[in-house]
C-alpha cells in the first residue's frame, strides 16, 4: 500500500474503530476479491464489535492499494460518508492491469450486464480517476430505493463518458442497486426525428432482450411519435426492467432530456450543469474537472511508460503544464510515449513550437492543448495513413461507422482497412465500439473539429470523393443488406451530396420513388421526411412538397410489416404530383409483366375542401388562429416558436422563440396588437405583435402545463382566459394589467384542453379530456350547458377515452365547432344537435377557428399541417357522406352507386363523376342495406313501388336476381326471404340460429339457377333451393361468426372468413374443407387486414381472390400470396363491388369516402 494511504489509515484508526461495523464492510470487500473467507472468519471470531473493527484495520494495513480502495467503497455503500471523507484525499492510483481486473467488477456477470446494455468498453488509452469515480458511485447508491437523476457535467474532453462507464463497472453496485440492468444511450445534438430514431432503437433493444429471456413476450412495431416512444420506454423501464439504470451520454438540450422524464433511474453526462432542472424527481450531480492536477497527470504518464512518477524526466512536468492537464491530451501524449518512450523532448518541443490556430476562440474546449496534441499525434502517422486519416473529416459527430464504409471510401479490402483503423485506435486518434460485430469506429468531437478546421478548404472535395466512391461501388443500385454499412449510406449519402454541392445528384436521388421505397423500407419514413426538411433550401420547392406530403400522409403505412407497395401507395397522390407521375409509369411497366396495380380514378373529387395548407414549423402544430382583420395567421407548436404569416400566401411575417418548452397555444387580442402564448413550462406570456417583444408574463398560479389561452373578442373589457392540466383550478380569467387571476371556473375534473369566448364575450366554452364541452357564464363563472361529445364515438369509446381538444364559435354565436381525435363537429347551440362534420386531417386536431366573417374555418393538427376550409363546403360536401351499405351497377363502362348517406337518405350517384343522380327524402327508420336492379333503365324518380313486410328485425342485406323479378333479403331475425316483389309472394328460408349477415346466388350452371348460399353469425354455411325453401347443404364452417363468403365463378369452390381469425377454402359440391389459413402461419400473418375480413370475391378465372377489411387485398389463389394491398383513408370497409371483368372495384370507407379503383394496364 502507498505510504500516503497507510498514513491516512493510521491517523484515522481510532475514529474508524469506534464507529464501523466490520461485518457489514467485509461483505463488499469479499465481493471485490480483496478479502478471503478465512480472513473474514478470523475477524468475526473477535468477541466485540470494536475488536472486530481493529482486526480488520490491522489486516488492511498489510494489504495493497486495491484493499484500501475497496474499504473506501464499502464505507460509501454502507453510508459511512463522514468516515469515507477522511480517506478520500489519500485514495491511491493503481496500475492499468490491476485497475482493469478491479474496476471490471471481478465477475463475468458485470461484463455480461454491461455488454447487453451497450455500455462502452474501456478505450485502449485509459485514464484511471478512482476518487471521481467513487463520487459518482456514491450518488448512484442513492438511487437504490427510488428513481432519480445523477448528472455528471464538465467540459468536452474531460472524460465524462469514460467516467460514467467506469462507475457502473462494479459488481456490488449492479447487484444491489440495478439488478434490472444498465442501458446506455448516446445522444449528442439531435432534432426530434433523430431523437425518435434513437428511442425506437433503445425500445427495440430492450424488447429484444426481454423476448430472449421470456419468449412469451412479443416485439411491437416501432413507436411512430415521440409521445408514443416516451410511453413505450416508460412501460419497458418500469415494468420489464424495474430497478435498472438508464445512462444518457452527451445530452445537449432540455427538450431532449424531457423525453426521458419517465420516473426511472438515470445517469446523464452533459456540458450544461442546469439541464436536469427541467425534469422531475430527486437530483444529484458530480462535477468533472476540466484539467488534472499535476500529480495526477504525472502519475498517469508514469503508468503509460511503466515508470514511477519520481523517475520521469523533467520534460514530463513541462508537458503537463503545456497541455493544462487536459485528460484527453495527457491520454494522447501518453499513448504516443508508450510506443516511443524516448521522445519526451520531441513531443515537448512539438507542443511548444507548433503554432496551431484556435478552432473557435469563444469555444469552451481547451483548443490550444487539443490542437497541439492532435497535431503531434498525426505527425507520427505514415504519409499514407495520414492521408487516410484526413478523409475521416467527412464523418458526422456522434456517428459510428463500420470498417466496410471506409473500405468503400478508401477502395481497400476490409481487412486492410481494419489494420489501418487499429493503428489509429492505438494512437488514440480513433475510438472503437467493441460491443458491435463488426466493430464500429468513431472520432471524438474535438478530433472532428480539429480535422474540419485543418481541412476547411478541401471539405467539398473530400465529400465529393465519398459520393464518387459510393457511386463506383454501388453502380447497380444501393445496398439492401440492412447491416451497419447499408444504414450508414442511407442515412448520410444525402448529407455528403449536399456538402459536396452535388445539387443535380441530390435532386436525382431524393426525387426518385425508388430511393424513397428502399430507404423507407430499411429505415422508416422519419429519416426521409427529415432529409426533405434538412435540404429544403437546395431542393425544388414544388417537387419537394410532393414527396414530403406523400411521406407525411403515408408514414403510418410505411411502418407496416410486411412493407407495403410504395408504387401502389403513390397512385393515391394527386394526378399533378411528381410522385403520382413516377408511380403511374412504374405501375404501367410492371403491369406488362403481370403486376397488379390500382388507380384511384375519382380521387380528384376530394381536393376541393382545403384552400390553403402550410407547414410553418418542424414538428407538431398545437395552435393556429386568425387575426381579427383576417389578414394574418399565428401558429405555434413543439418547436417552441411563435410564428405569424399571411393568411393568403403563408409568407412569414414574424418568428419568436417564445418559451423554454413546447408552445401549446397562441391568441390575438381584439385589436391584433397583442399575442398571448402559453406553454408546457406553465407560463403565460403576452407579446407585442409589431415589435415581437414580451409585454407581460404570468407564471405562478397554474401548477401544470397551460393548454390554451384566449382573449375576449371586444375591446371594452379586455380579459384573457387560460386553461390547464390542473386537477380542479384548471380554467382561469385574467386582467392582463393585474398580477393575479380574476376568477376561476370549477366543473371539469380532467385536464381542460381549450377555452373560447362567445362573440359577445358573455359565455366561455371549455373542451376537456373528460369527453365533454361545457359552456360557462363569464360574469358569474357558473356552468350554463354541457355537451357529451364522446357519444359521437360510441363505437370506440369502450376502447379508449375520447378527449375534446378544442372548440370555436361562429360569428353569430348560434353554432359552435369542436374537435375530437381527427374529426371536426359543428353543433347548434340552442338544440345541442350536431349539424355537420368534416374530415381531412390524418392525426389529432388541436385547434379550430372561424375567420371573422365566418366564410373560412381554420384547423391545425399533429399531421404538421394548418388547413383553411371553406365553411359552406364543410356544411355540404363533407357533412353529407355515404354510408358503407351500398350496391353498384356496372353497365357498358358506366358505374352507378346506390347508398344511404349519414342523413338517412338514399342516394344514387355517378361513380366516375360523383354527381348525385337521385336523392330521396329523409327516411324515418335507418337504411341498413341497398340493392340496384341490373334491369334498371330509367332515372330513379323516388316513387315507392312496393313495401314488403315480414321480417321482424333489421334487414342486413338485399339483392335482386338477374332478371329483376325476385328480391332476396336476409335479416337479424335469422331468416332469408325470397320475394316476388311485384305480387308480394314470399318463400321463407329458415334454419340459421343467429342473424344472417349475407348470401350469394349460385348461378354458374342451369341446374343451380334457383340455389342460394347463405352465411350467418352462427358459424354455418347453408345452401338452399329458393323455389321450394328446401335446405340442400348445411356446413358448420367456423367456431365464430362467418363474416364473409364468396363462390368461385366456376361454382367449384367457395371461401369463408370468420371472427375466429381463420379463412377457409371449401369444395361446393360435397362441402369438404380444402385449406385453412390462420394467424398461426405465415400466410395469415401476411393477410392481416387491419380488422375483420368482411367481403370476398373470386376473379372470373378463379386465379385471384379479393378480400376487404381495414384494407383491400388481392390474393393469388394457387400460392396464397398477397398480390397487392390498397390502403383507404378511412377504415372498416364493409363491402366491395367488382365489375364483371374484374378490372374495376368500388367501395366506401367508414368516413364516407367513395373509392373507384381501376386496374392499371
Amino acid at each position: 500500500m502507498e505510504e500516503g494511504a497507510r498514513s491516512c489509515l493510521l491517523q484515522s484508526r481510532s475514529s474508524l474503530e469506534q464507529d464501523i461495523r466490520a461485518s457489514y464492510l467485509m461483505d463488499h470487500m469479499i465481493s471485490d476479491g480483496v478479502l478471503t473467507g478465512d480472513e473474514e472468519d478470523r475477524i468475526r471470531s473477535k468477541p466485540t464489535r470494536r475488536e472486530q473493527a481493529a482486526a480488520l484495520l490491522e489486516l488492511l494495513l498489510r494489504k495493497d492499494n486495491q484493499a484500501y480502495i475497496s474499504f473506501y467503497n464499502a464505507l460509501v455503500r454502507e453510508s459511512y460518508g463522514d468516515l469515507a471523507s477522511l480517506l478520500h484525499n489519500s485514495l491511491p492510483l493503481v496500475s492499468p492491469e490491476a485497475e482493469k481486473s478491479f474496476s471490471d467488477g471481478g465477475t463475468r456477470y458485470v461484463q455480461a450486464v454491461l455488454s447487453e446494455g451497450g455500455v462502452p468498453q474501456r478505450p485502449v488509452v485509459f485514464v484511471s480517476r478512482p476518487a471521481l469515480m467513487n463520487r459518482v458511485r456514491e450518488k448512484l447508491y442513492r438511487l437504490q430505493k427510488e428513481p432519480g437523476w445523477v448528472t455528471v457535467f464538465g467540459m468536452a474532453g474531460s472524460g465524462k463518458s469514460v467516467l460514467a462507464a467506469e462507475a457502473v463497472r462494479d459488481h456490488a453496485l449492479i447487484t444491489e442497486c440495478f439488478p434490472g440492468g444498465v442501458h446506455w444511450l448516446s445522444i449528442g445534438q439531435l432534432d426530434r426525428s433523430d431523437l425518435l430514431v434513437r428511442i425506437q432503437s433503445l425500445c427495440f433493444r430492450l424488447e429484444q432482450q426481454s423476448q430472449e429471456k421470456d419468449p412469451s413476450s412479443s416485439l411491437h412495431r416501432p413507436p411512430g411519435s415521440l409521445e408514443e416512444a416516451k410511453e413505450r420506454l416508460r412501460f419497458l423501464m418500469l415494468r420489464r426492467y424495474p430497478r435498472s439504470l438508464l445512462i444518457l451520454d452527451d445530452i445537449w438540450d432540455s427538450s431532449v432530456l424531457k423525453a426521458f422524464d419517465i420516473q426511472c433511474r438515470v445517469l446523464l453526462t452533459t456540458r450544461d450543469r442546469s439541464l436536469a432542472e427541467c425534469v422531475s424527481g430527486p437530483k444529484s450531480e458530480v462535477a468533472v474537472e476540466s484539467g488534472l492536477e499535476e500529480g495526477q497527470a504525472l502519475e498517469i504518464l508514469a503508468l503509460y511508460v511503466n515508470r514511477k512518477p519520481q523517475r520521469l524526466p523533467e520534460q514530463a512536468r513541462s508537458i503537463v503544464r503545456e497541455c493544462k492537464g487536459s485528460p484527453l491530451v495527457v491520454s494522447l501524449i501518453g499513448a504516443l510515449l508508450r510506443e516511443f518512450p524516448d521522445r519526451w523532448a520531441y513531443y515537448l518541443h512539438t507542443l511548444q513550437q507548433k503554432k496551431f490556430k484556435r478552432i473557435r476562440k469563444s469555444s469552451s474546449y481547451d483548443y490550444d492543448a487539443l490542437d497541439q496534441a492532435m497535431a503531434a499525434s498525426i505527425q507520427v502517422l505514415s504519409k499514407e495513413h495520414r492521408e487516410l486519416y484526413i478523409d475521416l473529416t467527412v464523418l458526422e459527430k456522434d456517428v459510428k461507422v463500420p470498417a466496410k464504409v471506409l473500405s468503400v471510401l478508401w477502395d481497400l479490402e476490409p481487412e486492410e482497412v481494419e489494420d489501418v483503423l487499429q493503428d489509429f485506435v492505438n494512437k488514440s486518434l480513433l475510438f472503437r465500439d467493441c460491443h458491435h460485430r463488426p466493430y464500429l469506429y468513431y472520432l471524438h468531437d474535438l478530433q472532428l473539429d480539429f480535422l474540419a478546421e485543418m481541412n476547411r478548404s478541401g471539405l467539398e472535395s473530400l465529400h465529393t470523393k465519398v459520393v464518387r466512391q459510393y457511386q463506383q461501388r454501388y453502380s447497380q443500385g444501393p445496398p439492401t443488406s440492412g447491416d451497419e454499412e447499408c444504414l450508414y449510406w442511407f442515412r448520410f449519402l444525402t448529407y455528403h451530396m449536399a456538402k459536396a454541392n452535388l445539387t443535380q445528384e441530390l435532386y436525382s436521388l431524393m426525387f426518385s420513388l425508388d430511393w424513397v421505397r428502399t430507404k423507407a423500407q430499411i429505415m422508416g419514413p422519419a429519416h426521409l421526411i427529415n432529409d426533405y426538411l434538412e435540404y429544403s433550401t437546395i431542393l425544388d420547392k414544388e417537387v419537394r412538397g410532393h414527396f414530403q406530403e406523400f411521406l407525411s400522409l403515408n408514414g403510418h403505412q410505411l411502418e407496416q410489416r410486411p412493407f407495403p407497395d410504395v408504387v401502389q401507395l403513390a397512385l393515391s397522390q394527386p394526378d399533378s404530383s411528381e410522385v403520382y407521375r413516377q408511380a403511374l409509369l412504374q405501375a404501367q411497366e410492371r403491369a406488362t409483366r403481370g403486376g397488379l396495380y390500382l388507380d384511384w380514378v375519382n380521387k380528384s373529387s376530394l381536393k376541393s375542401l382545403s384552400r390553403l395548407v402550410v407547414q410553418p414549423h418542424q414538428g407538431s402544430i398545437y395552435s393556429a388562429c386568425f387575426s381579427h382583420d383576417g389578414t394574418k395567421i399565428a401558429s405555434c407548436g413543439s418547436s417552441k416558436t411563435l410564428r405569424v404569416f399571411k393568411s393568403t400566401s403563408g409568407e412569414k411575417l414574424l418568428e419568436i422563440q417564445a418559451h423554454d418548452d413546447e408552445v401549446l397555444c397562441c391568441a390575438f387580442s381584439p385589436d391584433d396588437r397583442l399575442l398571448a402564448t402559453c406553454s408546457s413550462d406553465r407560463k403565460v406570456k403576452v407579446w407585442n405583435v409589431e415589435r415581437g417583444t414580451l409585454m407581460r408574463m404570468f407564471e405562478d398560479e397554474h401548477e401544470e402545463q397551460v393548454n390554451h389561452c384566449q382573449f375576449t373578442n371586444t375591446r371594452r373589457r379586455l380579459l384573457l382566459a387560460t386553461c390547464s392540466n390542473d386537477k380542479f383550478m384548471n380554467t382561469k380569467l385574467w386582467n392582463i394589467n393585474k398580477p393575479s387571476s380574476q376568477n376561476t371556473m370549477f366543473g371539469h375534473l380532467e385536464p381542460v384542453n381549450h377555452c373560447c369566448f362567445s362573440p359577445d364575450d358573455a359565455y366561455l366554452s371549455t373542451s376537456s379530456s373528460d369527453g365533454t364541452l361545457k359552456l360557462w357564464e363569464v360574469s358569474s363563472a357558473n356552468e350554463w350547458k354541457s355537451i357529451d361529445v364522446a357519444d359521437m364515438f360510441s363505437e370506440q369509446r369502450e376502447q379508449t377515452e375520447v378527449m375534446v381538444k378544442c372548440s370555436t364559435w361562429s360569428a353569430g354565436g348560434r353554432t359552435i365547432i369542436c374537435a375530437a381525435r381527427n374529426a371536426v363537429f359543428l353543433w347548434d347551440i340552442e338544440t345541442s344537435k350536431k349539424m355537420a362534420d368534416c374530415s381531412g386531417h390524418l392525426s389529432w386536431v388541436h385547434g379550430v377557428q372561424f375567420s371573422p366573417d365566418g366564410s373560412l374555418l381554420l384547423s391545425c393538427s399533429d399531421d404538421q399541417t394548418v388547413r383553411v376550409w371553406e365553411t359552406n363546403k364543410v356544411h355540404t360536401s363533407s357533412a353529407v357522406c355515404l354510408k358503407r351499405d351500398s350496391d353498384v351497377l356496372f353497365n357498358n363502362g358506366d358505374i352507378t352507386v346506390v347508398a344511404a348517406d349519414n342523413r338517412n337518405r338514399l342516394q344514387v350517384r355517378n361513380g366516375r363523376t360523383g354527381a348525385v343522380m337521385f336523392q330521396s327524402e329523409n327516411q324515418e327508420s335507418r337504411i341498413c342495406c341497398t340493392a340496384i336492379c341490373s334491369q334498371t333503365s330509367a332515372m330513379p324518380s323516388g316513387t315507392s313501388l312496393a313495401t314488403l313486410q315480414g321480417h321482424t328485425r333489421a334487414v342486413l342485406h338485399c339483392q335482386f336476381t338477374p332478371e329483376g323479378h325476385t328480391l332476396i333479403t336476409s335479416s337479424e331475425d335469422t331468416t332469408i326471404r325470397v320475394w316476388r316483389w311485384r305480387t308480394g309472394e314470399c318463400v321463407v328460408l329458415e334454419g340459421h340460429k343467429e342473424q344472417v349477415r349475407c348470401f350469394s346466388l349460385l348461378t354458374t350452371t342451369p341446374s343451380s339457377e334457383t340455389h342460394l348460399l347463405s352465411w350467418s353469425f352462427d358459424g354455418t354455411i347453408k345452401v338452399w333451393d329458393m323455389s321450394s325453401g328446401e335446405r340442400l347443404q348445411d356446413l358448420v364452417c367456423h367456431q365464430g361468426a362467418v363474416l364473409a363468403c364468396d363462390v368461385s365463378p366456376d361454382g367449384q369452390l367457395f371461401a369463408t372468413t370468420s371472427a375466429d381469425k381463420t379463412a377457409k377454402l371449401w369444395n361446393v359440391k360435397d362441402g369438404t374443407l380444402l385449406k385453412i389459413c390462420s394467424r398461426d402461419n405465415k400466410d395469415a400473418m401476411d393477410s392481416l387486414h387491419g380488422g375483420w375480413v368482411t367481403d370476398l370475391h373470386f376473379s372470373p378465372d378463379n386465379t385471384v381472390l379479393l378480400s376487404t377489411g381495414g384494407y383491400i387485398k388481392w390474393w393469388n389463389v394457387e400460392k396464397g400470396e398477397a398480390l397487392q394491398t390498397f390502403y383507404p383513408t378511412g377504415a372498416n370497409l364493409k363491402r366491395i363491388h367488382v365489375s364483371p371483368d374484374f378490372s374495376t372495384f368500388v367501395t366506401i370507407d367508414n368516413i364516407g369516402i367513395l373509392y373507384i379503383l381501376k386496374k392499371v394496364e
